[in-house]
């Protein structure tokens, strides 16, 4: 019997990193993350193509450019404001708080800083502007359910990215 590759309408269970360019590690998971490969999933477009063939054991390194990823920093996402104007529960670096413009559309922001009676809350995805580098190692692969090849993966764990 031949080892399974990774290859379309197959689930692969992922282990990763993501770096930023000196190296140092923004996020990780080591249980195993799964995505349905070449279906509805959200793996960057870059990293499925690079684990495109591969085996269990097998490891990428994929960088990816801003633009190629999370976009660059939109400073028009970022809101300052004097802290008295913000409820006290919100009153915390990294604290989420969901706002909302005059369209109706909703946004996460984080509070990144607060200094001098003023608060800064932003809307970019933390990632936003960076360049990174995906270390993915596969972990599992078997064939795709026919209620997964319709919906894709739930993996049970925060998707890759």
């Amino acid at each position: 019997m031949s080892e399974q590759q990774v290859g379309k309408h197959k689930v692969v269970g992922i282990k990763y990193q993501i770096l930023d360019q000196d190296g140092m590690v923004l996020e990780h998971s080591d249980l195993p993350v799964s995505y349905l490969h070449g279906g509805p999933n959200q793996m960057f477009p870059q990293v499925e193509d690079a684990l495109e063939g591969c085996s269990v054991g097998d490891r990428v390194e994929v960088v990816l450019k801003p633009e190629e990823a999370f976009g660059q920093h939109d400073p028009s996402l970022t809101f300052t404001d004097d802290i008295e104007n913000v409820p006290p529960q919100f009153r915390k670096v990294g604290m989420q708080v969901e706002m909302q413009n005059d369209r109706g559309e909703t946004r996460m922001f984080v509070v990144s800083k607060i200094e001098d009676g003023k608060l800064t809350v932003d809307g970019n995805h933390p990632f936003a502007g960076k360049t990174l580098t995906y270390v993915v190692t596969v972990d599992s692969i078997r064939d795709a359910t026919p209620e997964e090849l319709k919906k894709g993966v739930d993996p049970g764990l925060p998707a890759v990215h």
